[in-house]
């Protein structure tokens, strides 16, 4: 069937003609099946694409222009729009803005990094008043993450030693924190 004859059916589909329609339906189903197909990579949903297609095509046959162009791709654009719609249609919805209100953001607040930074002056002035290589052991245990085996190792003591500094320690810092 040449691109006039295409042209000519659907113009006689337009005319709301059921033997034009049934016939340009015989000789481009098969090719705008593939068109659903490819775009939705499932058979079940592109046979149900192509009947809606051709609902389509039946009210919009009103609209093809008969032009020098391929009236195929008119009616392969239509299955390709329509299938794209579909797959549009299955991603869920863009959750309503609103909703994002109730969405608690992780991060501290203002006031929490006020409290924080304050409380922070107060542990620095306080591990201040200890003995230097006791506060840097503090540090390392509880900021750094060493462990009592390498404090004692880099401050070359034993191990029960690093024990009693550490706890000590934080024994002051916690006076001193009270005050």
């Amino acid at each position: 069937m040449t691109p006039q004859d295409i042209s000519k059916l659907i113009v006689r589909v337009s005319m709301r003609d059921r033997a034009a329609f049934d016939l340009l339906y015989r000789q481009t189903s098969a090719k705008l099946y593939g068109v659903c197909l490819r775009i939705l990579n499932d058979r079940a949903e592109a046979d149900e694409a192509l009947q809606e297609v051709f609902v389509k095509i039946w009210t919009k046959a009103d609209r093809f222009a008969v032009s020098d162009l391929s009236p195929i791709s008119w009616l392969a654009a239509v299955a390709r729009n329509h299938s794209i719609d579909r797959i549009r249609a299955r991603r869920p919805a863009a959750d309503d803005i609103d909703e994002a209100l109730d969405v608690a953001d992780p991060a501290p607040g203002p006031e929490a990094m006020a409290v924080a930074g304050g409380e922070r002056l107060a542990i620095d002035s306080c591990l201040d008043e200890l003995e230097a290589d006791r506060a840097d052991a503090v540090r390392g245990a509880y900021l750094n993450g060493d462990s009592y085996a390498e404090l004692a190792e880099r401050y070359a003591v034993p191990l029960n030693t690093m024990r009693t500094w550490l706890r000590r320690s934080l024994l002051k810092l916690r006076e001193c924190l009270e005050r």
